[in-house]
């Protein structure tokens, strides 16, 4: 092999290997880590529109028709943590017909009227502990769901669900594999570049038959 060839082809091991590397941490972030959030069980299962922890804020806003579910048909962010006495204001986008916020279980009594029209809002202040669960009457069918968690007396799960195995995202091995494979790729890509670079190119290296 010649000498360029050969570092070559070094250099793109190391990539590889690097890019195993990021695969695996990016991997390790998504499945979850530190922290965390309400536990909004079955009823926010499937539903998108995320989560967020809002405590710290007396008015907090959550959009109604946001992009989700098949079409403008969620709360965004669908589920929310606040203090008790946070007021919070559902904002309509005006995307995705008309829609309302129907109290359905939970601490609170609200429903709004059902509207379609953009900038359209209803509030409403928390106060009592727990956790609210609400829907959109037209699209609860669709996943139109939406739970606000107040006071930090609440049961939670580890944010993003926990730690996931790596072949539950799509990578084959585990996470130490994978940093053991890059880190014996490099050396292996280092003492062989070296060697090269040394001893320079075999004696018949680019001689022909």
């Amino acid at each position: 092999m010649k000498r360029r060839d050969f570092l070559r082809a070094a250099g793109g091991s190391a990539a590889a290997a690097a890019a195993a590397s990021g695969t695996a941490a990016a991997a390790q972030e998504e499945g979850g880590g530190g922290g965390q959030q309400p536990d909004f069980g079955s009823w926010l299962s499937g539903v998108e529109g995320g989560t967020q922890d809002m405590r710290g804020q007396s008015e907090v806003t959550v959009q109604v028709g946001a992009q989700g579910n098949g079409g403008a048909y969620a709360f965004q962010p669908a589920g929310i943590w606040v203090d008790s006495g946070t007021t919070v204001t559902w904002e309509w986008t005006g995307e995705g017909g008309g829609h309302n916020v129907s109290h359905q279980g939970g601490p609170g009594e609200y429903t709004s009227e059902t509207s379609s029209e953009s900038g359209f809002t209803f509030e409403y202040t928390f106060e009592e502990g727990g956790i609210s669960e609400y829907h959109c009457d037209p699209h609860a069918g669709l996943g139109m769901k939406g739970a606000v968690a107040v006071g930090d007396d609440v049961p939670t799960v580890a944010a993003g669900g926990g730690e996931k195995e790596l072949h539950e995202l799509g990578v084959p091995v585990q996470a130490h594999w994978v940093g053991s494979a890059t880190l014996l790729g490099i050396i292996v890509t280092v003492i062989y570049t070296f060697y090269i670079l040394k001893y320079g190119e075999s004696a018949n290296t680019g001689r022909g038959r």
